[in-house]
């Protein structure tokens, strides 16, 4: 049976570090060149997917950005790309003002090669300033800080991400559900405790759209799908068989079918490893 293996990263795949171990590496990809189909759904982008998924050898494409696009390890190229369209934007942009989080804008760049992302205010917060850190020399992303994105720009968003306290995001996030139709996400943030984490998306947009997407493109007759947060769920209740790594969180874990060993056990690559043998 052609089975299509999709994991989430953080919390699952990666170990704490938030970096793929050599095991989990060299086995996902001794796998994939005997004919596994592996791929990865992340709220990522392809900036920082592809850094840490360089040692993983898969030619299956990525689902990036909760499902705004597939991104290809081959050809290092978007498609399915959707973008938030402009009078959602705007409207979002009420939101964002009347509240105290600044949101990072993500656009895509007029040549489609990259994303250009844009943050308005003055300074950034520690947590803002540690996440910008971690991906200003990626050459996938581009950050432009206290800045507006440009007007034609705002044609072209793909995703507001914001960071902040639990009450700020929350009330975000559904000051964000009463303006728009927008695909809106939050939670904690599992690196550091007390900050939340918002995402919002085009209308549609979800890991479920990506799996069932991925489904699609590789004739998969099963998927199996390994998660441990909240915005994991929806696509785990897609799969044939949703497997949650012990870690995750208990909603999770409600809706998995099995549950593995934690994220730092590589319990995922083996997982594949003896699902693959046994139904090749």
């Amino acid at each position: 049976m052609k089975t299509l293996y999709i994991t989430d990263l953080d919390g699952t795949l990666l170990h704490d570090d938030a970096q793929v171990s050599e095991f989990t590496a060299r086995t996902l990809s001794e796998l994939s060149e005997r004919g596994a189909l592996i791929s990865v759904a992340t709220a990522r982008t392809p900036a920082t997917v592809s850094r840490i998924m360089a040692d993983v050898h898969t030619s299956v494409p990525m689902v990036v950005m909760t499902g705004a696009a597939m991104w290809s390890p081959l050809t290092h190229t978007f498609s399915d790309l959707r973008l938030i369209e402009r009078d959602r934007v705007d409207a979002l942009q009420r939101v964002f003002a009347a509240s105290p989080i600044t949101p990072f804008c993500y656009t895509l760049a007029a040549d489609s090669t990259h994303l250009e992302v844009y943050h308005a205010a003055e300074s950034l917060s520690p947590a803002e300033q540690y996440f910008v850190d971690l991906r200003k020399k990626l050459s996938l992303k581009h950050f432009d800080l206290h800045s507006t994105a440009p007007y034609e720009a705002l044609n072209r968003v793909a995703l507001f991400f914001a960071i902040g306290s639990e009450t700020d995001i929350v009330a975000a996030a559904e000051a964000a559900k009463a303006a728009t139709d927008c695909y809106v996400s939050y939670y904690k943030d599992i690196y550091f405790p007390d900050t939340w984490l918002l995402e919002i998306f085009a209308h549609g947009v979800s890991k479920a759209h990506g799996v069932t997407r991925l489904r699609q493109i590789t004739g998969a007759e099963r998927v199996v799908v390994f998660g441990d947060n909240l915005n994991d769920i929806a696509m785990m209740q897609q799969a044939d068989e949703a497997v949650a790594v012990e870690n995750a969180l208990p909603q999770t874990k409600a809706v998995a079918h099995r549950i593995i060993g934690t994220n730092n056990s590589d319990a995922v690559a083996r997982y594949i490893q003896e699902d693959f043998t046994k139904n090749k």
